[in-house]
């Protein structure tokens, strides 16, 4: 199984210099992909600039935004954003996509969060038809760059997110949960895979790592801010489910595959670049 980190881009206090050094220590290290998380209405990094930021700074190493609330966005726009970050990349970036956990993302951006499922996959099909040369209502001539290839990975937690996946999605990313869930979850992507007559997506997972007793409070603070909005529930079984330890990591990167999961990418809740040392020391 393949073994990415995440960019502290989500991070309080974080300065951007730091998101650069972190992507180079991470392909120094060996690590399979940098991931992002992030939303709109928060004090984060926006993922598609960081990476492209961390594309410059690198050369092997693959980039996935996992996940970008996308419907929000204006389609066209970000399809050529994703197209010109695969270009600068040398055809390194996937472009992750989901609907997001909070309405607010959404009105920031002056889009009604309703019907959220039927607008990310219209959004799916416009960035498709952009990357396949086809010109948007409107335009003279067809919106570039056009990307030999660009995946689109999905991510969510409901039913509805496992069938558009099995639908649409070249991979899915499962977020934070417990491995048989992890499994069971895939079953119904493929399940849906299958009815759609098509190959089964690859399968990727996310977990939030922290190792050491040192960055214990900084990782929960992180959390809690992040998080915060779902209410002490939300924020407690995000602190729960922190990779803390060597041990940790190792169990879950067993237990994952043991699941089905290609790829994990392990997200920081601590900014030192010394936790991708730290991580990478316990998993790769």
């Amino acid at each position: 199984m393949d073994v990415g980190i995440g960019l502290p881009n989500a991070l309080l206090d974080v300065d951007g210099p730091e998101l650069v050094v972190w992507a180079q220590r991470a392909e120094q290290r060996g690590f399979s992909v940098l991931g992002t998380i992030g939303r709109v209405a928060y004090g984060s990094h926006e993922e598609l600039i960081a990476l492209a930021g961390a594309a410059g700074a690198t050369e092997r190493i693959e980039l996935m935004t996992t996940v970008l609330v996308a419907p929000p966005r204006q389609a066209v726009l970000l399809a050529k954003q994703a197209a010109t970050l695969q270009a600068l990349s040398g055809g390194r970036f996937r472009l992750g996509l989901g609907i997001g956990g909070r309405d607010d993302d959404w009105l920031a951006l002056g889009e009604e969060p309703k019907n959220k499922g039927q607008k990310l996959e219209a959004l799916i099909a416009t960035c498709r038809s952009v990357w396949a040369g086809r010109k948007p209502e409107g335009a003279l001539l067809p919106v570039g760059p056009e990307p030999p290839h660009l995946p689109i990975v999905l991510g969510g937690y409901s039913d509805s997110a496992f069938r558009r996946a099995g639908r649409l999605a070249d991979a899915f990313v499962a977020g934070p949960m417990p491995p048989e869930a992890v499994a069971g979850v895939y079953d119904a992507i493929k399940a849906a895979a299958t009815e759609a007559q098509r190959d089964a997506p690859a399968l990727y997972a996310a977990r939030y790592v922290a190792i050491g007793d040192d960055v214990a409070d900084e990782a929960d603070r992180n959390a809690r801010s992040y998080y915060g909005f779902g209410g002490d529930a939300l924020v407690q079984m995000v602190q729960d489910g922190i990779l803390r330890s060597s041990d940790d990591v190792r169990e879950a990167l067993r237990d994952l595959e043991q699941a089905g999961v290609v790829e994990l990418c392990l997200w920081p809740l601590a900014r030192s670049v010394d936790q991708v040392d730290r991580v990478a020391d316990a998993a790769l």
